[in-house]
């Protein structure tokens, strides 16, 4: 099956438009817009104008992907004057790009587009950044579902964008429904701590409410609350049989679960979610006729974890994963003006830089 962002690159289907996203109009303004752009625009306008410049945009890193570009060319095509007389190249959201290679380039008068160049910088750092992290989770999870949990390590407006960015980077399980809108997902999820407390630490009760509340759904059950994954998850399995569809483990970093109270831990570190928790967890579950409840987990969980958990084929079957996504600094990018007039211009050590994968946007 061929993804949307591979027949994308083919030319197959269209990008992003302006229908898809729903901007703060204060961009037209120059609020969000650095102070010295919008001075630099008014000095332009009044002593320079009428002048062909080119800016293009790069990041200094390697094996980066790329996502924001189509948000970004929407933003021109929203916000900047006379857009019809830009003349715009990009890569396409998911390509994979190295250290100053040109993504977009726009060429036009300085001061019809030259006011957004923060703002589209701001939009390829955090979305490349984001997509960046989640292609390196699912590098390493061996085709495991992913489940996004990134809906609360930042503020929720993050949410439309890195939910997508997630998306083209191959994750399509999210939280919440504004992870999902730019790509039709929806939220999902297990039941949280929140409703066994409500039950008084009673898992059974609170899988029986959840069951009552939603029939037509199987279950995930959260198994770690009272620090006793594996007794907590035999009970819910025998309890409820076929409505369980999976346990999950949640374990804080800062706890030992109650199984390895009496057993020699020494040569590994027993704390929060480890290997060796979740190899016992399948083993009973299987010992007791319950092969096929999966096993989710979460908590802390970054590629170098999972990569070690499917070093030794730990049995998991989906890897929630949230604050390592939403680290923003995996990349930053900057926009150089290179061209004066047709003719290259440039600041020292900066340069136009030729690229045959930069394709003409027909918008």
């Amino acid at each position: 099956m061929i993804s949307e962002i591979e027949l994308k690159k083919q030319g197959k289907i269209q990008r992003l438009t302006n229908k898809t996203f729903k901007f703060d109009e204060r961009i037209a303004s120059g609020f969000y817009t650095a102070e010295y752009f919008l001075k630099v625009n008014k000095i332009i306008k009044q002593n320079l104008a009428n002048q062909t410049v080119t800016m293009q945009w790069f990041q200094r890193k390697d094996n980066i992907m790329l996502c924001g570009i189509d948000e970004a060319i929407s933003i021109l095509h929203t916000f900047a004057k006379n857009v019809d007389k830009l003349k715009i190249y990009a890569l396409n959201d998911g390509d994979i790009i190295n250290s100053h290679e040109p993504v977009l380039r726009v060429s036009g008068r300085y001061e019809d587009f030259g006011f957004l160049e923060n703002i589209i910088d701001a939009v390829l750092a955090r979305r490349s950044s984001i997509a960046t992290n989640a292609m390196r989770v699912v590098s390493v999870a061996n085709k495991k579902d992913i489940f996004c949990m990134a809906d609360r390590q930042d503020d929720i407006y993050t949410q439309i964008g890195d939910g997508y960015a997630a998306y083209v980077a191959g994750i399509n399980k999210v939280a919440t429904n504004a992870q999902g809108l730019w790509w039709g997902g929806m939220g999902r999820g297990t039941m949280p701590h929140a409703l066994i407390q409500i039950c008084g630490g009673d898992i059974l009760k609170a899988c029986e409410l959840y069951i009552k509340t939603f029939p037509e759904e199987k279950i995930t059950a959260l198994v770690d609350y009272n620090n006793d994954v594996i007794n907590d998850s035999l009970k819910v399995a025998r309890e409820f049989k076929d409505k369980i569809a999976a346990v999950r483990v949640d374990t804080s970093s800062n706890l030992i679960d109650k199984y390895f109270l009496d057993k020699d831990t020494i040569g590994f570190d027993p704390h929060g979610v480890c290997k060796e928790l979740i190899f016992a967890l399948r083993c009973a579950l299987d010992n007791n006729g319950f092969e096929n409840i999966k096993i989710v987990v979460s908590s802390g969980f970054t590629p170098e974890k999972i990569a070690d958990f499917e070093k030794f084929n730990t049995p998991v079957d989906v890897y929630g994963v949230g604050s390592f996504i939403t680290k923003n600094d995996t990349c930053g990018f900057t926009g150089d003006l290179v061209e004066l007039n047709g003719k290259k211009e440039a600041k020292f050590g900066r340069k136009f830089i030729d690229s045959d994968r930069l394709k003409i946007v027909n918008f």
